[in-house]
Parts: structure tokens; C-alpha cells; sequence
């Protein structure tokens, strides 16, 4: 987690940046006076991290406290609240927007994981939501007569006594690749425009267009809610680019990269200061943003020392929770047979050989992606299904880390290069023992492709000292390798590009050593998470039926 400009003074309870003096548009001189101060507390990407280290019942109760000294306090959120663990997945975010209406919200922004749960969901949540959305840069060119966009306002002007605020809203253009495609799109063309533009030129425009209209309309100063990011993303529409790109943009509250920025003064187009911060993650801090009322601005990161905790919006996430648990154990489908990682022995065949259990979790991850080719490790298959009812927490046990969908372009070389990897330490025998010999959690069970393993060939792969892939020497032990396009089986081009999804852990982070994807262009970029993967092929799918389909193994993977 990044930190930046963090003070030198550091209180027990704060983490705390100097104060700015900002002047009121159309008053060069002096900034615009109040009769007391305006604070608006921060949250961004929550990630369903509902009693984080401060917690929603941390930020209630430090609402409660700072509106004995003021009575101006705004509350708003930044994108990405409602995915990011189970309690997210289990309602699509309902539970978590109940809690956001609990807490006393005012303003939130969609972030890309909104977009999660699909659009027709994302509408219901916003119908749900008692606070209100700002949605300044993301447009709908579809056919149906609404949208998720018809239901949000493109800015807000809110009044503080005698001082005026507008609140603009920007999502990241990235959303598309960062949630699910397919939820864009209609007719297999992309309906939903975030309006970058080449080099963010149309997202410089758009936001200029809504910051000069609420200063027309008696703002004193604007304020972005921003979930555009600092730093690992699209440089042209990085918050840090939107500030050098704008004017008369006073402060930027940002999101998405995850960055704790206690706060960063950044010169706009026209040379004027801009406050730059952010929170982090899963509520490791608060972010409080004060107007002084002698026209201050002043932005501070409120961490764990604040013990405070509203008892009421805690009894409230308990019950919460109560519901919760109950879902967790709701059937979400039915199965003829057991779907096992392991032999009657105990070895886990799943880390040496075909499984219908990994081919239904490799068959999720292509069908959801509608990928040409998908991969699963058989080391994140980590338990069985079992034959009969399967509830919704044993889908969590199969797939418990929360890696998230990712899809890339990929040559069939790259493709040969992962076949190979995975099955260099596989052996044909077992041991004595009765433990599998070559057992190797990057072992990939496989869906869109079929291939034949040569044991009596000693495997050609080279890795570095860190059992990272290299390249494979000499003659292959996968042979005879296909795809499976246009209902039919064609041979595998080596020169020839397909699409290949998985999970970050492995096609982003070198996950069992597969350094063959990271720097290939990315179409899904951390999307949904594994087990939402799952669930949702499970359930919208196989409508809760697996049983006839994987009753048995399907010959992708042939050993000789």
C-alpha cells in the first residue's frame, strides 16, 4: 500500500496534511467565508470490508462526533463497496448497500466493481440506495429505453450555510475490462461509453463541461469524487492527469488504486493547487476533508487509534451478518455425484490429472470470460464438491483465496509454453507411500483445449532459481494439441492469437511460475472473484444441475 506526503506531525488518531487555502471561483483576492467549518468524511474501495480496521460502525460513530462541533458533515464514497468478499457476492451487494443507507450516506460514485453483478442488479441497487448517485463521464447508447445512467446525475451542488459545493462523480474508463465485458454490451457491441477518448481528451472535456456548470450555477468551490486512480493505471486518465488536464477543480477524493494519500497538492491546467487524497482499502482509514470556515482546506486520514464504534449501526451489521450466515449455507444447486480433488486414497489427483471437478471450474472461468481457452491450477481447487445439495459456502471452500478473473490475448505458442509447464514434474507412477508422484499445484486443469502427454519424454522445461518459467529445451512432452472452435475441434496454431482466461494469480503475478501471460494485453482485467466465477456458472448456467456433464472426465487431457 502506498503512502505519500504524509506530514511530519502525527497525531495518535490522524494522519494529517497542512492546510490549503483555496479560493472561491471569481474571487481572486479572498477565499469564501463561512459561519463554520464543512467536513465531508471519505470512504473508497471498501471491498465489503464492512468492519475493517475503523469499520462502518467507526465511521458512524466519528460522523456522530465531529457534527457536535458542526453541523455541516457530507458523507460520500468513492467505488467499489459492494464486491470484494462473500457478504458481497451472496446478495450482489444488497447487503452492503443496506448498510451504506444505514450509515447516513449522501453521495456515492460507481467504481468498477459496481458493475459486478450485471446491469440489471447495479439498477436495483441503485433503486435500493438512499443516498445519491453522481455518474459524470459514463454514457448509454443501447437500445433498451433506461439505464443504470437514467437513475444517476452527472453533478451535485450541495449548500453549507453560506458556502456552496458541487460534487462531480467519475468512474474509470478501465471498468470495461476491469468487470465483465459482456455486461457493456448489447448485440455483442459495447452500448456503454466512459468517454476517455484518445489520451482522455473526451474525459478532460466532459468533467471541464460539468465543473464550469456547477460553478454557473452559484458553486463556491468543486470537489471530484473520483475513482480514476493515482498510479498503476491508464496514465492519460489517471486522477493525477484529470487535475493537470482541468480547472477550477478544488480537491480530488480518489479511488481505485488503492493508494493512502493523506494528501498531494497538484497543479491544474491553469497552475492552481489541487488536493489530491485517498484512503486505501478495506477501511484501513477514514478520510476527512474540512472546509475551515475562514475557507481552508485541510485533508487528514483518521486510522485505527479511533476507538469510537456506534453500538446501533453495529447491531445493526450484526444482524446483518445473522442473514449472512444463513445464506452461506443455502443450496445453490444439486449434483448426482461427488466432484473429488483426490482418489479413495487420499492423493490429489487434481494436481496430476484431469477431473471433472476441474473441468467444471475451468469450463466457469471460459464460459463466463467467453474466452476461446481456460486455465484453472489444480492447487486453487482446494476441496470436493459434494454429491447432492451444494450450498454456497462450499463453493467458497473449493475456491477460498478470492483471486479474481482475468483474460488475455495470448499466441498459441504461449498457450504450448503454459501445456508444457504444467506438466513437467508429472510422473505416471505413485509411490509406495500412496503419494502422487510430480504432484504440482500449478498442474492446469484445462477447458477449450485438448492434448496428449508423452511420460516417456523427460520433460524440456528450463526455470530460474526461483522455479519461474524460462523456456522449454528440446523435444515436447504435449502433443497433439486442439481448440475447440466453431463446434469443432481444430489443431492448435502456434502463430496464431486466442484468448485466455484465468485469474490474476497466475496470468498477473506469476502464480506456480507461469510467466508467459504478464505482459500480454489484457481484456479482463481482476474481474469477478473465483468463487463468484463459479457460483455464477453454477447457478445461471448449469441452472444448479452439474451432475450429467461432469460425471465424469471429458479426455482433454490424454497421458500416455
Amino acid at each position: 500500500m502506498k503512502i505519500k506526503q504524509i506530514a511530519k506531525s502525527v497525531t495518535a488518531a490522524l494522519l494529517v496534511a497542512a492546510a490549503l487555502p483555496v479560493f472561491a471561483k471569481g474571487s481572486e483576492n479572498q477565499p469564501k467565508t463561512n459561519d463554520n467549518d464543512v467536513v465531508i468524511l471519505y470512504t473508497n474501495d471498501i471491498h465489503c470490508g464492512i468492519n475493517g480496521k475503523i469499520g462502518y460502525s467507526g465511521l458512524v460513530a466519528y460522523r456522530n462526533q465531529t457534527l457536535t462541533q458542526t453541523p455541516y458533515v457530507l458523507t460520500v464514497d468513492n467505488g467499489d463497496a459492494i464486491q470484494g468478499e462473500a457478504i458481497g457476492s451472496i446478495s450482489k451487494g444488497s447487503y452492503v448497500i443496506d448498510i451504506m443507507n444505514e450509515s447516513s450516506y449522501d453521495l456515492a460514485i460507481l467504481g468498477n466493481h459496481e458493475f459486478d453483478y450485471g446491469m440489471p442488479q447495479l439498477e436495483n441497487l441503485i433503486a435500493k440506495a438512499k443516498f445519491t448517485y453522481i455518474n459524470t463521464n459514463v454514457t448509454y447508447d443501447g437500445k433498451n429505453k433506461t439505464s443504470f445512467v437514467d437513475q444517476t446525475v452527472p453533478y451535485v451542488i450541495k449548500e453549507f450555510g453560506s458556502v456552496k459545493i458541487g460534487f462531480i462523480g467519475l468512474c474509470t474508463p478501465t471498468s470495461i475490462t476491469t468487470s465483465t465485458p459482456t455486461y457493456f454490451m448489447e448485440n455483442n457491441k459495447i452500448v456503454y461509453d466512459f468517454n476517455d477518448g484518445k489520451k482522455g481528451k473526451k474525459l478532460y472535456k466532459i468533467t471541464q463541461k460539468y465543473v464550469d456548470q456547477c460553478y454557473k450555477e452559484g458553486a463556491d468551490y468543486v470537489i471530484a469524487l473520483s475513482h480514476l486512480g493515482d498510479e498503476g493505471v491508464p496514465e492519460a486518465v489517471s486522477s493525477k492527469a484529470l487535475i493537470a488536464n482541468t480547472s477550477g477543480i478544488n480537491v480530488v477524493l480518489d479511488g481505485h488504486a488503492h493508494s493512502v494519500i493523506p494528501s498531494e497538492v497538484l497543479k491544474n491546467k491553469k497552475g492552481q493547487d489541487v488536493i489530491l487524497t485517498s484512503t486505501g482499502t478495506k477501511f484501513e482509514y477514514l478520510g476527512k476533508l474540512t472546509l475551515s470556515k475562514d475557507g481552508k482546506f485541510t485533508s487528514e486520514l483518521i486510522d485505527q487509534s479511533f476507538k469510537g464504534k456506534d453500538k446501533k449501526i453495529q447491531d445493526y451489521i450484526n444482524s446483518i451478518m445473522s442473514a449472512y450466515n444463513d445464506d452461506l449455507k443455502k443450496v445453490v444447486a444439486t449434483s448426482d455425484v461427488a466432484l473429488s480433488i483426490a482418489d479413495e486414497n487420499g492423493i490429489r489427483l487434481v494436481r496430476t490429472r484431469e477431473l471433472p471437478i476441474g473441468n467444471l471450474c475451468a469450463d466457469a472461468y471460459r464460459s463466463i470470460s467467453k474466452s476461446d481457452i481456460a486455465f484453472v491450477n489444480g492447487g486453487g481447487i482446494r476441496t470436493d464438491l459434494p454429491k447432492g445439495d451444494i450450498a454456497f459456502e462450499d463453493i467458497l471452500k473449493v475456491h477460498p483465496y478470492g483471486n479474481t478473473l482475468t483474460m488475455v490475448e495470448a499466441s498459441g505458442q504461449q498457450v504450448l509454453d503454459a501445456l508444457e509447464y504444467s506438466v513437467h514434474r508429472m510422473q505416471a507412477e505413485t509411490s509406495a507411500d500412496g503419494k502422487a508422484l510430480g504432484e504440482f499445484g500449478g498442474f492446469l486443469q484445462v477447458s477449450g483445449i485438448k492434448f496428449t502427454v508423452d511420460l516417456s519424454i523427460p520433460s524440456g522445461v528450463v526455470t530460474d532459481d526461483k522455479n519461474m518459467f524460462v523456456k522449454v529445451k528440446g523435444e515436447r512432452r504435449v502433443k497433439d494439441v486442439y481448440v475447440f472452435k466453431d463446434d469443432k475441434w481444430v489443431p492448435l496454431n502456434a502463430k496464431k492469437t486466442y484468448t485466455v482466461a484465468s485469474h490474476n494469480y497466475m496470468i498477473l503475478n506469476y502464480g506456480d511460475g507461469y510467466t508467459m501471460f504478464k505482459d500480454n494485453k489484457r481484456l479482463i482485467d481482476r474481474s469477478m472473484s473465483d468463487y463468484q466465477v463459479l457460483m455464477t456458472y453454477l447457478v445461471d448456467v448449469l441452472k444448479g444441475k452439474p451432475s450429467a456433464q461432469y460425471s465424469e472426465s471429458q479426455g482433454r487431457i490424454t497421458i500416455k
